[in-house]
């Protein structure tokens, strides 16, 4: 009886969880079957795509770790570079400390797969009645990590039967960020911090040039949001 229980209340928490991640999937769906696609054209099929993708579960860094796949390897800008691309998670996650609170043991696994996406639904959904907090995230958690994997796997099938120039693919990347800068530009309050990053990013292009930009363009951000904080707040 309790079994049954249990079960019951899972699939209520999976009915209330999915209609909430559809946006997740159809985002995940394009940018995820892109990456498999240029993992499959610098030859690494949809295995090492699906694998790539559960255990290194990064979205935008999975993209720049392509160009670290196939080129001379280089540990310690693959780590820095790595910290700077994920570095928005240290923030976020700090934020999730209190709702994560008392889950359990799922906690540790809705850590390990919290991503931007994941992030927006969880900390502004509360679970329906009836359904238990621990659950509704714990699904959303779960099926915005399996949109990913089953789509970058899929992007790795498409592209052993599909033979095009992929030039240009990963610049889907770029182009949900710039989306995302423009909904984030349309909220006054956000302004300033976009020009900072569009300023700093110009400075370091200027200086560093576009293969040695990404670094110090996020440890300049980093250094003027840290001291203009107390203004940026205000």
């Amino acid at each position: 009886m309790v079994r049954l229980e249990e079960q019951s209340n899972q699939r209520a928490a999976l009915r209330a969880a999915f209609p909430a991640t559809i946006p997740v999937l159809t985002g995940y769906a394009c940018l995820g079957m892109a990456y498999g696609l240029l993992m499959a054209a610098n030859g690494y099929g949809p295995f090492w795509s699906a694998l790539m993708s559960a255990i290194g579960f990064g979205g935008s860094m999975q993209y720049v770790a392509i160009t670290l796949l196939v080129t001379a390897f280089d540990p310690l800008q693959a780590f820095l570079l790595a910290i700077m691309v994920n570095a928005r998670h240290i923030f976020y996650g700090l934020s999730m400390l209190d709702k994560y609170k008392g889950l359990g043991k799922v906690r540790p696994f809705l850590i390990y797969v919290l991503s931007d996406e994941t992030f927006s639904l969880v900390s502004t959904l509360e679970p329906p009645e009836g359904v238990a907090r621990k659950d509704f995230y714990f699904w959303i958690s779960l099926l915005d990590y399996s949109y990913w994997i089953i789509a970058t796997a899929l992007g790795g099938l498409l592209g052993r039967f599909l033979t095009f120039d992929t030039t240009g693919l990963d610049f889907a990347l770029t182009a949900l960020f710039v989306v995302l800068f423009l909904e984030q530009w349309k909220k006054k309050e956000n302004r300033a911090a976009g020009v900072i990053g569009l300023a700093c990013a110009a400075v370091s292009l200027a200086v560093f040039g576009p293969n040695n930009m990404v670094i110090a363009a996020m440890a300049l951000i980093l250094a003027v949001l840290l001291g203009g904080r107390k203004k940026l707040c205000t």
